[in-house]
């Protein structure tokens, strides 16, 4: 039992360099008894794409960026579109829990007061800002992931990789917020202000006039509070779990495995990813809800107000919302550069040069 226990720590994927590699058996020479050398391991770096395969583009090109942008927006863009009524009621429960006591509750008073036609509400400005939002978080996600990878150089980048996603992705996402924050705040003032607005056509220009731009930006900085952690935590534990999936479950090597079978590699471990993501920003997003509902509030008022057992109310709801959202947007996102016949690097293998280097090649 201790043996397994011991494994599945070494194996965590937030080990530094030097344990990574002892996990590895690749620390050097001396790490391990002397034995038959086993066949040799084709290498890669963190940019290589299969040669085997003819692609639209080269990685890292800027018509690659650009495509994967537009992945970005038909992932997003369509997978927060079509759970806005879980998430219309998600708010509801963490701006008046007296009222709505549960999904469930929700769901049923929700119904009851606005019809079915009440569950859509706030559609418009999901579907615009979480499109725009999808285009920066993975565009610029691919862009900082190149650019971080190429000053660091091949072999840093390998040895430091879940550190280089941690880095590109809250850089994609500090973009990405700029870009959702207007329809973020119409949004939550349509599903939780009854007798506000019903559509966009109709909040945008009353949220201006009362407040004028601070309306649509005053929730930028929560935003970053609950999107940043959420985005490091949704690509880099997704990049390593791919990466585990592949080295610890599935019976072939990536290279072996058909789209298909690659594609639901990508949708579990974006579920994987998708459930710590909803843990560690639903208190900002407890926050952002109960901002942009009141006027003339600030951050740290409502966290205050809400008290710690206040910030993790609806949190089961998150859980379902997020987990199902991760995964999909993973799924769809990958599917379209299959599509578009994008490069898709297989995960990272050392470098030969770093092999070299501690004495693991002749």
């Amino acid at each position: 039992m201790f043996s397994s226990v011991a494994h599945l720590a070494r194996s965590n994927p937030f080990n530094a360099p030097h344990l990574q590699l002892v996990h590895d058996g690749l620390a050097g020479p001396c790490s391990s008894p002397a034995g038959p050398p086993g066949p040799p391991r084709r290498s890669r770096s963190l940019a290589a794409a299969a040669v085997e395969e003819q692609y639209s583009c080269d990685y890292g090109s800027g018509r690659f960026f650009i495509l994967c942008g537009l992945g970005g927006i038909i992932s997003c863009g369509t997978t927060h579109t079509a759970l806005v009524p879980l998430d219309l009621v998600k708010c509801r429960m963490q701006v008046d829990p007296q009222k709505y006591k549960g999904i469930f509750n929700g769901f049923s008073i929700t119904l009851k007061e606005d019809g079915v036609r009440g569950l859509a509400k706030g559609w418009a400005p999901t579907f615009i800002g979480y499109s725009m939002q999808g285009l920066c978080k993975f565009g610029f996600y691919e862009v900082f992931k190149v650019l971080y990878s190429n000053m660091l150089g091949e072999e840093n980048a390998y040895l430091w990789r879940t550190s280089l996603y941690l880095a590109a992705s809250a850089s994609a996402e500090f973009f990405a917020d700029i870009a959702l924050a207007p329809m973020e705040a119409a949004k939550v003032r349509i599903q939780t202000q009854p007798g506000y607005a019903n559509t966009l056509r109709d909040a945008a220009p009353k949220m201006y006039k009362e407040e004028g731009l601070n309306a649509f930006y005053k929730g930028v900085a929560p935003l970053w509070m609950r999107q940043i952690p959420y985005t490091m935590m949704k690509f880099a534990c997704f990049e390593r779990t791919v990466e585990a999936l592949y080295k610890f479950v599935v019976p072939k090597p990536r290279s072996e495995c058909s789209k298909a079978e690659q594609l639901v590699v990508t949708f579990v471990a974006g579920y994987i990813a998708g459930v710590f993501c909803a843990i560690v920003s639903h208190p900002a997003d407890s926050v952002v809800s109960v901002l942009n509902k009141e006027k003339g509030s600030s951050a740290s008022l409502v966290l205050r107000r809400l008290g710690f057992k206040g910030v993790w109310k609806g949190l089961f709801a998150r859980i379902i919302m997020i987990g199902t959202l991760t995964a999909l947007q993973w799924f769809i996102y990958d599917s379209v550069k299959v599509y578009l016949r994008l490069p898709r690097p297989p995960p990272p293998e050392m470098p030969e040069s770093l092999k070299k280097k501690l004495g693991l090649t002749q």
